[in-house]
């Protein structure tokens, strides 16, 4: 993942301070209903080779790094199904390799459902993700969608309806990545309030250069965190402590869901970073997350 790489000199030049709670997550917190506030923790791909002899085995095949990986994460940011179109029985597969019922796929939304037009074609490709999104049965976790066209006033309302439109028992979250979007402030605000009048999550970004999408406004109460670290670099560190400290927060609100997805430039380094940060909920939320575990 390409977006935010810093440039020479520039992390040593950033303010990594997560921005204050905004006032709008207020009335999202009202709507809490009480249960086990899980937390998911987990990376946005498992086939890195980089992991061999670190956290897979040596000697491991590639048909084994999933249940491998499902061995570390409860979760995982799937990338994978905004590309290529899976079939119901793919991904049945991968959840029979988990052994942990809990888990969680993340599925990020085809690319073709992106502000939908209104076609019969379209319409269909969208029934036709949804029912193989059923592969997952119980582990099927939010779906993401992230938008990246500037801001049209037609399709932003084609995408709206289509949301309405989505099955209800299927948590899903929405991402803006256009810098022009969120400098219109009325409109961000009115699409966060949209977003929470048909019970849409908002993806949040943590990424070096774009303050704007660590926006930190929950649309429902629940979070969708993705975090790009800069390959273990210091400020790595403070961030998470940072995160923690706000994740923490968030629970003590009643928040129902946090998902935390760890993205790095470097993939190799991403157990690393996971690794602190589950040790850190550990310690100052007492979540019991079991750790992990590298190849000794």
């Amino acid at each position: 993942m390409e977006f935010g790489k810093p440039e020479i000199g520039q992390l040593e030049r950033t303010d990594f301070t997560l921005p204050p709670e905004p006032s709008f997550n207020a009335a999202t917190f009202k709507m809490v209903k009480k249960g086990n506030q899980p937390v998911y923790v987990g990376c946005a791909k498992w086939g890195r080779k980089e992991w061999i002899g670190k956290i897979y085995p040596k000697g491991i095949k590639e048909k084994d790094f999933l249940a491998e990986y499902g061995k570390h994460y409860n979760s995982i940011e799937l990338n994978a199904t905004n590309y290529k179109f899976y079939k119901k029985e793919d991904l049945a597969g991968w959840a029979g390799q988990m052994t942990n019922p809990q888990f969680k796929f993340c599925p990020k939304a085809h690319k073709g459902l992106n502000f939908l037009a209104t076609s019969e074609q379209k319409g269909r490709l969208s029934d036709d993700f949804i029912v193989s999104l059923t592969g997952f049965g119980e582990m099927l976790g939010p779906v993401f969608f992230l938008i990246d066209q500037r801001h049209d006033p037609v399709k932003l309302e084609q995408f709206f309806t289509y949301l309405r439109s989505l099955p209800k028992d299927i948590s899903f979250f929405v991402g803006m990545r256009n810098a022009d979007f969120y400098a219109n402030k009325v409109l961000t605000t009115s699409f966060f309030e949209t977003l929470r009048e048909i019970g849409i999550g908002s993806v949040i970004t943590d990424v070096l250069g774009r303050s704007d999408v660590l926006h930190m406004h929950l649309s429902i109460p629940k979070a969708f965190i993705r975090f790009v670290g800069n390959s273990l670099h210091p400020s790595d560190y403070k961030r998470i402590d940072n995160w923690v400290d706000k994740i923490k927060f968030w629970l003590g609100k009643g928040i129902e869901e946090i998902y935390f997805f760890m993205h790095m430039h470097d993939e190799a380094t991403s157990p690393e970073l996971s690794r602190y940060l589950v040790d850190q909920l550990n310690k100052k939320c007492s979540l019991g997350f079991k750790e992990v575990q590298f190849v000794t």
